[in-house]
């Protein structure tokens, strides 16, 4: 152990006398969180609406006083011809337009059905997708607003019935993707970070001669080993604190579950990426090879096939059978369960299992792999 102790230290004070990779540890960690908690949001409101009012009626304005009302759209003006619509929504000024054919008022009075025409730039899938769908309910409810007005004007006492659903959102009551994304990104960090780290720590030994130095101490593999690898497991841990705090200054964000198993949690997923910088050591001779090894090969795969981009259960069969081969996927459930759910190990048991036989297994591959390379 004081053999060990002695390769952490000097790993410490190369690591305090290289300035980028200190900001690369603390610094960089904490403004990425800011950044993507701010822009990884996928909440869509206040979508860019124009509109061609054709009738100019009492009821045409309360059509469209019923979309600016809610805050999922803006009117951002008023158009005279239909063929102005290209052109609005060619240069991203609107993202919608909605028209009202003349006649629309004096129909609903005679309670006939009058179309409405909804157009959508499809090219923003995500906001195209959810803007039809609000459009959708805002014109249901009026349809319903109007026909019962229309049955109450006729003398209609008895109206028919309307289902009321009282909806209680449970662990994210307002509904905000930055709650749900914020936890996440400390998963991504951790797994970016501490494996580029070990990976470009070691390899630049290689470039420099100086791990060849090493071997041929009295230092024993294993010893080296650990020396090498528990500096990045203590700088993940820190980080893991900088990013609980920092979800909860600036988003607001609490952690319901213990942090204690919070921190335990992390250090078995960070066995993991440990194991996978490691590994990615064994194969690259240079930092550069190392750098596109582990973002081309290891990183984009873990962040498409986790979750974090793209939902599992919207991926084919066989995708969804690679998911559960990234050991990314299991700590994403972890995070979101212990800062949202507030739930326990009784609960998450299944995952941290997973997260644990990935980790012994490629922590243990890996530390095979460097050992027969220093030998």
């Amino acid at each position: 152990m004081k053999t060990i102790f002695h390769i952490i230290t000097k790993e410490f004070i190369q690591f305090r006398r290289d300035r980028k990779m200190f900001g690369l540890s603390f610094v960089a960690p904490v403004f990425q969180l800011l950044i993507l908690g701010y822009a990884a949001n996928l909440d869509v409101s206040e979508i860019p609406l124009i509109i061609l009012d054709q009738d100019r009626t009492i009821e045409s304005r309360s059509l469209i006083a019923n979309f600016t009302n809610t805050g999922y759209f803006k009117n951002v003006g008023y158009i005279e011809r239909s063929d102005e619509i290209d052109h609005f929504l060619d240069d991203g000024h609107a993202s919608f337009a909605l028209v009202i054919p003349r006649g629309f008022g004096s129909k609903l009075a005679a309670g006939e059905s009058s179309p409405l025409q909804l157009i959508a730039d499809g090219s923003e899938t995500t906001a195209g997708g959810i803007g039809v769908s609000y459009a959708s309910i805002i014109i249901s409810r009026f349809s319903q607003d109007v026909l019962l007005e229309t049955l109450q004007r006729r003398g209609v006492t008895k109206l028919p019935p309307r289902l009321g659903v009282e909806a209680r959102v449970w662990y994210n009551p307002e509904l905000k993707s930055r709650n749900f994304m914020v936890p996440s990104v400390l998963g991504l960090l951790l797994m970016v970070l501490t494996m580029i780290l070990t990976s470009l720590a070691i390899v630049k030994e290689k470039e420099l001669g100086t791990l060849e130095q090493l071997v041929v101490t009295p230092i024993r593999s294993h010893q080296l080993i650990l020396g090498k690898i528990a500096p990045f497991l203590i700088i993940g841990l820190i980080d893991v604190v900088l990013v609980v705090g920092v979800a909860r200054l600036f988003f607001g964000l609490e952690l319901k579950g213990d942090f204690w198993l919070l921190f335990l949690l992390n250090i078995i997923f960070l066995m993991t990426t440990l194991g996978l910088g490691l590994f990615v050591s064994t194969m690259a001779h240079t930092q550069q090879q190392a750098m596109m090894t582990s973002i081309f090969f290891i990183m984009l795969p873990m962040m498409f096939f986790s979750g974090f981009v793209f939902p599992i259960e919207n991926m084919p069969g066989i995708i969804q059978g690679v998911s559960y081969l990234m050991p990314l996927r299991y700590f994403f459930v972890i995070v979101r369960g212990l800062f949202l759910k507030g739930v326990g190990l009784d609960v998450l048991w299944p995952q941290a299992l997973a997260l644990f036989g990935f980790g012994v297994i490629i922590l243990s591959l890996s530390v095979a792999k460097f050992r027969k390379r220093l030998s």
